[in-house]
């Protein structure tokens, strides 16, 4: 069961993980913009990797607004008392798991239902 004590540990984490993914993200948008290259000085190995690095920069990006998203969810729940509760169930999410992922939202149990 998560405690008064976990939550302020846990919400402490969200603070910390909300301003490294700031950081992140606005570090990642700069590697995501179009790629230009001049052709005539770029041969075509050095585009495919430009268009490569490109295409997972925008996929850390996506991935890193994503979990942004998740921790303000979190830090709002925090707030309303409902942190520490699986949106689908109800049931407690256990404090191992918010160890790993203080942003979770639900249960492994709902979690796997969901991912089938």
């Amino acid at each position: 069961m998560v405690t008064e004590q976990h939550i302020e540990q846990f919400k402490q984490e969200l603070l910390e993980l909300k301003q490294e993914l700031q950081q992140s993200i606005e570090l990642a948008q700069d590697s995501a913009e179009t790629v230009e290259l001049d052709q005539t000085k770029t041969g075509r190995v050095s585009r495919g990797d430009a268009l490569q690095q490109q295409e997972m920069a925008k996929a850390g990006l996506a991935r890193d607004k994503q979990r942004f998203l998740n921790v303000i969810k979190a830090l709002n729940r925090i707030e309303d008392d409902d942190y520490g509760f699986c949106m689908e169930c109800g049931e407690p999410i256990t404090v191992s798991r918010l160890e790993i992922m203080p942003e979770a939202e639900f249960c492994i149990q709902c979690m796997e239902k969901q991912e089938r």
